[in-house]
C-alpha cells in the first residue's frame, strides 16, 4: 500500500525531470555574457622624480638627523611601525587594531558585500518553492456542480512543487554576479584603506604629541632659567647694580615666555584625545608618554617602483574594483533589453481528503516556457544602458585621477624625506650657533661687558632655535611615517590579507 502511494510522485518527479535536457541547452546557450570585459589597467610609464631619485638623504650627529638611504624596488613590511623601535607605539597599534571601531565598521562592511554577492548567484539556479493550500468551499444548491451527492459543501487540499528557471542566456546574471564581485573587492580595499589610515594616523599622532611634549620641555626649561637669572638680577638690583628698567624687561620677557605654554598644553590635551579617539579609547583612558627620544629615525627607506603602485595603494584598488564594477553593469543594462526565457514547472496533488493525496489518480502538473522581449518602456531600458556607459567613463577618470593623486602623494614624500633632512642639518647648526651665543652673552653680562637686553635677545633666539630644531626632528619622523603611508604600508605582506586584517 506503501510502495502504490508513492507512485504519483515518482511520476511527478519523472515528469519533472523532462525539464533537465531543456535546461542543459539554455546553460549552453549561457556560455557568453554581453558588454565589455574588464582588464587589469597597466602601470603608469612615469618616475618619482625628475632626473633620477638620489641615493639618500644628509645627515648630522644628532640620532634624530641620520642619513637615511632609499632602496628602490625594497618590500615594505607589513608592520611598518616597528622600524621606529618603539615598544609603546607598537602596544597602542595593536591595541588600536583590535578595538577601532572604525575598523570594525569596514570589516563589517566587507561581510556585507561578500553575502551580497554570494546572493546575486542565486538566480544561476532552478528557485524551488512547496505550496499547500486547504480550502473549504461552498457552492450554490441550485449550480452546483458537485456530482452523486448533491453536496454543495466540499474541501479541496492542494501540494505542489514550483519550480521556475531563468536561463542566462546573455550573461546578465553573471554580468551581475560580477557587479557585486567588485564591489566586494571594492570593500576589501576600502578595509585595508581604513587599515592604513588607522595606522598612518596614529603614528603621526603619536609623533606630534612627542614633538609638544618636547616643546614643552624646552619652554619649561628655558622659562626656569629665565626664573633664576630674575632672582639673580633682583639681587644685583638690590645691591644697585641693575636700573628698574632692566628688571622690568626681564619680567617682561619671561611673562612672554609663561604665556608660550598654555597653547602647547592644550594641543598636547587635544592630541592625547585623538590617539586615544584612534585606539577606540576615551579621552580618560591612559595614554603612553611618548619622546622624541624614544622614537628611531629609520635609516633604510624602502621605496616601490611607480609600476607597482598601482598594486600597493589601497585607494588605487578601490578606483580599480569600482571602474570594473562600473564595466560589468553595461553587461547587465544590456541584457536587460534583450530575449529571455522562463521556464517553469508545477507538479503537485490535488484530493478532497488528505489520505487522498498519496492514492493514484489525485496527481496534477504543468510545464510552461515563456519567451519575452521587451518591446517599449518609455524608452527606460536604453536610457539605463546609456547610464551605465556614462558611470564606466566616469569610474575610469576616477581611476585616472586615483593614480595621478598616489604618484604626487609618493613623489612629496620624497621631496620631503630629503628636504627636511636639508633643514634638519642646518636647524641642528642654528641651535649650536644660538646656544654658544647665549653661554658667551651670560659670560659676558657677568664680567659687566653686555647688557640685559642682549642677554634677553641671545635667550629669545636660543629658544626658538632649539623650538625649530624639535620641529624638524619631529617632520623628519612624520616625514618617513608619511612616505610609508604613501606607498602603501605593505598591507599584502600582512597575514590575512585578503580577508579582515590581522593585528
Amino acid at each position: 500500500m506503501i510502495a502504490r502511494a508513492r507512485r504519483p510522485w515518482r511520476r511527478a518527479l519523472c515528469r519533472a525531470a523532462l525539464l533537465s535536457p531543456m535546461l542543459g541547452a539554455t546553460l549552453d546557450l549561457g556560455g557568453c555574457a554581453v558588454g565589455p570585459d574588464f582588464r587589469h589597467p597597466a602601470a603608469p610609464a612615469t618616475r618619482f622624480a625628475q632626473g633620477g631619485q638620489p641615493a639618500g638623504t644628509v645627515g648630522t650627529a644628532d640620532p634624530a638627523g641620520a642619513v637615511q638611504t632609499f632602496h628602490p624596488g625594497a618590500d615594505i613590511p607589513a608592520q611598518w611601525w616597528m622600524l621606529f623601535h618603539s615598544p609603546a607605539l607598537d602596544r597602542l597599534i595593536r591595541h588600536a587594531l583590535a578595538n577601532s571601531p572604525t575598523l570594525d565598521a569596514a570589516r563589517h562592511a566587507l561581510r556585507v558585500a561578500d553575502e551580497n554577492r554570494k546572493a546575486q548567484m542565486g538566480p544561476l539556479y532552478p528557485s524551488i518553492s512547496v505550496m499547500y493550500n486547504p480550502a473549504r468551499f461552498k457552492t450554490s444548491r441550485t449550480y452546483s456542480a458537485v456530482p452523486a451527492n448533491n453536496s454543495w459543501l466540499y474541501t479541496v487540499h492542494t501540494a505542489q512543487l514550483n519550480i521556475a528557471y531563468q536561463p542566462d542566456i546573455w550573461g546578465g546574471v553573471r554580468r551581475g554576479i560580477e557587479v557585486t564581485t567588485a564591489q566586494r573587492d571594492s570593500a576589501r580595499y576600502q578595509l585595508e584603506a581604513t587599515y592604513l589610515t588607522l595606522t598612518g594616523n596614529l603614528v603621526q599622532a603619536v609623533i606630534a604629541y612627542a614633538a609638544l611634549r618636547a616643546q614643552i620641555d624646552t619652554v619649561q626649561s628655558l622659562i626656569a632659567s629665565q626664573q633664576r637669572i630674575l632672582d639673580s638680577s633682583v639681587r644685583q638690583q638690590a645691591l644697585g647694580q641693575l636700573a628698574d628698567a632692566d628688571i622690568a624687561q626681564q619680567r617682561a620677557q619671561l611673562a612672554q615666555d609663561q604665556a608660550m605654554l598654555p597653547p602647547l598644553q592644550q594641543q598636547l590635551a587635544q592630541q592625547h584625545d585623538q590617539i586615544a579617539a584612534l585606539a577606540g579609547d576615551m579621552p580618560d583612558d591612559p595614554t603612553p608618554d611618548f619622546t622624541l627620544d624614544g622614537l628611531t629615525l629609520p635609516r633604510d627607506l624602502p621605496v616601490s617602483l611607480p609600476a607597482r603602485l598601482i598594486d600597493q595603494r589601497p585607494d588605487i584598488k578601490v578606483a580599480e574594483a569600482d571602474w570594473h564594477a562600473a564595466c560589468a553593469q553595461i553587461g547587465v543594462a544590456i541584457a536587460n533589453r534583450l530575449p529571455n526565457i522562463q521556464l517553469n514547472a508545477q507538479p503537485g496533488f490535488a484530493a478532497a481528503s488528505v489520505g487522498q493525496m498519496f492514492a493514484p489518480g489525485y496527481g496534477q502538473w504543468m510545464i510552461a516556457g515563456t519567451l519575452t522581449q521587451p518591446l517599449f518602456q518609455g524608452f527606460q531600458l536604453l536610457h539605463q544602458e546609456r547610464a551605465a556607459r556614462a558611470a564606466y567613463e566616469q569610474a575610469a577618470a576616477q581611476y585616472r585621477a586615483a593614480v595621478v593623486s598616489a604618484v604626487q602623494d609618493v613623489t612629496d614624500s620624497l621631496v620631503a624625506v630629503r628636504t627636511d633632512a636639508s633643514t634638519l642639518v642646518a636647524d641642528a647648526d642654528a641651535e649650536r650657533a644660538a646656544a654658544r651665543s647665549l653661554d658667551i652673552t651670560q659670560s659676558r653680562l657677568g664680567l659687566g661687558d653686555a647688557s640685559q637686553v642682549a642677554l634677553l635677545a641671545a635667550e629669545q633666539a636660543e629658544l626658538q632655535a632649539r623650538l625649530t630644531l624639535v620641529q624638524a626632528r619631529a617632520a623628519r619622523l612624520s616625514d618617513t611615517a608619511g612616505l610609508f603611508h604613501a606607498l602603501g604600508g605593505g598591507w599584502w605582506n600582512r597575514a590575512g590579507a585578503d580577508g579582515a586584517p590581522q593585528g
